[in-house]
């Protein structure tokens, strides 16, 4: 086991210290970092239920929120926000997935049920879970400027951040949803109105076991170049 892991396992890891920049504050227009372009190519999820303790100490939790929360927001809306679900929590949640899992599936056998249940709940497993809302600003002259559709993107770039940032500080995760993060009675016990959908379910913790890479796309067959059409210029 190397050192940072073994800080993980004994709950004395610090996160780095990063300072924030100063509002008004000049920033670099690039930042060349062949450890970024390292970590984005090698980026690759956690399946939740291979996830387990240790999770984040609060200090690092707070540094992943901070960075995750530097997306692009067109207009600066903050069009999302963040539900944690960690310790006793968790348990509660669970029993509120269970009833609405069963009352989802009233014809089904007791065993039917558990074993769907523990398939679509791997998430449980995670020290951590953030629920990534999508909370689409319309009440203003600059949110009516900003497609809904634009604040909903931006929610997901949230999503993707958090996994990056749980990721550089050393630990694993996954982004997902599955039918909790459409079930009604869910979305009312985590507190979300009727305007807000749940972007996604981040689950954060230490992997028991190392993912595998994965067929990727190829980038050269999702690209193309494009050209005016003369014929119609």
């Amino acid at each position: 086991m190397d050192r940072a892991a073994e800080q993980r396992r004994s709950g004395c890891r610090q996160p780095p210290v990063i300072e924030e920049p100063k509002l008004g504050e000049t920033l670099a227009s690039a930042c060349p970092s062949a450890e970024t372009l390292s970590l984005l190519a090698g980026r690759r999820s956690t399946v939740a239920k291979l996830l387990g303790p240790p999770g984040p100490s609060q200090a690092e939790l707070a540094l992943i929120f901070r960075v995750g929360a530097r997306v692009p927001d067109h207009r600066r809306l903050t069009p999302w926000r963040f539900v944690v679900i960690r310790g006793k929590a968790k348990h509660d949640f669970r029993l509120l997935l269970e009833d609405c899992h069963r009352r989802r599936s009233p014809r089904s056998s007791r065993k039917e049920l558990a074993e769907s249940f523990e398939k679509s709940t791997g998430a449980l497993r995670a020290p951590i879970i953030v629920c990534v809302v999508s909370t689409v600003r319309d009440d203003s002259e600059p949110a009516r400027k900003t497609p809904a559709w634009e604040q909903r993107l931006s929610a997901g770039a949230v999503c993707q951040n958090l996994l990056l940032a749980a990721s550089a500080s050393g630990y694993a995760a996954q982004w997902i949803t599955e039918w909790y993060a459409y079930e009604p009675r869910v979305l009312r016990a985590l507190g979300l109105s009727e305007a807000e959908r749940v972007a996604g379910f981040v689950c954060i913790g230490t992997a028991s076991q190392e993912p595998l890479e994965r067929r990727r796309p190829r980038a050269d067959d999702l690209v193309t170049f494009w050209e005016p059409d003369r014929c119609h210029a």
